[in-house]
């Protein structure tokens, strides 16, 4: 019969490449680790990981089946939910980093709203659009765009759907015209930020990279989506950054037919043990408000 367990630690190995990292990660041996995973291989009889003296990768087989022990792993973690979720009462301090521009626009009134619910909860959130350090940053979550390739952190999508698109301002457009072509994006005035801390200059649009430039500058995403809206230029931001001003005539979707790269929220923890009340609670409310956000 297969073990909970083990299926979390399936999980951990494969996001962490490692046996000693999860085993130090959940407080155990790495024996222990192995001998979880020989057992759960054992009882589904395949071979889940290729295992060297110096790296550890999921097989074909591995693959497979890690989204299935995922999608357990969270059913199994809502039913806890459903059972004791909405009795319990949420106390102490969580904290809480995001980036600029979904942070004051989109989460904002949903964390007051998070934190009316909860009056006993204390709240601290932490705007920047440079990325916490979870292990060092006095933050329990983050909520983020894009996934850490390191994948050294517990993350809980949010919204798995989004994507980056082009926009521009009426008054803008009116005065430089439309671009028909990504090649004609050279020829604008395209809007900068930072992303990852290097200027986010090369735009990828469908199956293509356009080096794109301009004469302003921020390291904050939102003052970018406002120069947008004052028509200083073409901002290719994220469809939760942008959407409320589509939906006004502020800002125009361009070039609709090369679609932007994707750019999922996701919520992340370092560590499974932090995944408290709190946290599971807060993730459950903001993955609602996110899904009445998807295009339709």
């Amino acid at each position: 019969m297969l073990r909970i367990t083990d299926l979390e630690l399936f999980v951990r190995s494969s996001a962490l490449g490692s046996f000693t990292a999860a085993a130090h990660e959940a407080d155990l041996l790495p024996g222990q680790v192995a001998a979880a995973i020989k057992r759960l291989e054992r009882d589904l009889d395949v071979r889940l990981f290729a295992r060297t003296t110096r790296s550890l990768r999921l097989t074909a087989e591995g693959e497979l089946y890690l989204p299935t022990a995922l999608s357990v792993l969270q059913s199994l973690r809502q039913g806890r939910e459903n059972l004791h979720g909405a009795n319990s009462t949420l106390r102490g301090v969580l904290q809480v980093s995001a980036p600029s521009d979904l942070g004051r626009n989109i989460l904002l009134p949903w964390l007051s709203d998070f934190r009316r619910e909860h009056p006993e909860l204390t709240l601290r959130l932490h705007l920047s659009d440079q990325v916490a350090d979870l292990f060092r940053d006095p933050v329990d979550v983050a909520i983020r765009y894009g996934l850490n390739e390191e994948a050294n952190y517990i993350a809980l999508p949010l919204a798995p759907w989004n994507r980056r698109v082009l926009v521009a301002s009426p008054a803008y457009l009116a005065r430089h015209g439309r671009p028909q072509t990504l090649d004609d994006l050279q020829q604008h005035a395209c809007l900068l930020y930072l992303q990852q801390g290097r200027i986010y200059d090369k735009w990828r649009l469908g199956n293509r990279t356009v080096q794109v430039s301009g004469p302003l500058f921020s390291d904050d995403a939102d003052v970018v989506r406002r120069w947008a809206i004052l028509g200083e230029g073409i901002a290719y931001k994220s469809w939760l950054d942008v959407s409320a001003n589509v939906a006004t005539g502020e800002l125009q979707v361009l070039l609709p037919e090369h679609p932007g790269e994707l750019s999922p929220v996701t919520l992340v923890c370092p560590h499974r043990k932090q995944l408290s009340p709190g946290v599971s609670q807060l993730h459950l409310w903001l993955r609602e408000r996110f899904a009445a956000q998807q295009p339709r």
